[in-house]
């Protein structure tokens, strides 16, 4: 399995409960490494290009003014596999349908508070980390623990 990058946001919701830490706290427990990590509030202009692909939707107005509407921590997690294993963590889009474990499974209760988003592919994950993190913000570590998670 290939070293991947992604980014994921809590979103306004998730600042406002004060569930920032949760989020970081299950992403290290689960073997990923944190390589960029910044609060921002997001305008409107990076809200446009980040939701591009929904911007003909009905709901498009309501995500552009949700995720601009109070800060939210914008991060870059590595790893094996780093995509799927963060949107398994993440737990299904609507909380209904997530699994108790998951983020959304245990902390969220409507689709559009849901705490967290995740990018949804490799290649979605290159675009929105681009849109986010300029590249002398993304920190290349090394961790004394990876080889107690990761196989050579």
């Amino acid at each position: 399995m290939s070293l991947e990058r992604t980014l994921v946001l809590v979103k306004p919701d998730g600042v406002q409960r004060g569930l920032a830490g949760e989020v970081i706290g299950r992403l290290e427990r689960r073997g990923l490494q944190l390589v960029g990590l910044k609060l921002i509030r997001i305008s409107e202009e990076l809200a446009g290009r980040h939701y591009a692909e929904h911007a003909e939707k009905p709901f498009y107005s309501g995500l552009v003014a949700f995720i601009t509407s109070a800060p939210v921590v914008a991060m870059v997690w590595q790893g094996p596999g780093a995509v799927a294993m963060v949107r398994t963590i993440m737990g299904a889009t609507n909380p209904a349908n997530a699994a108790p474990g998951t983020i959304r499974g245990d902390l969220a209760v409507s689709i559009g508070m849901n705490v967290i988003h995740g990018s949804d592919s490799v290649e979605r994950a290159a675009q929105e980390v681009a849109l986010f993190f300029a590249a002398d913000e993304l920190i290349s570590w090394e961790r004394s623990l990876d080889h107690w998670l990761l196989e050579e």
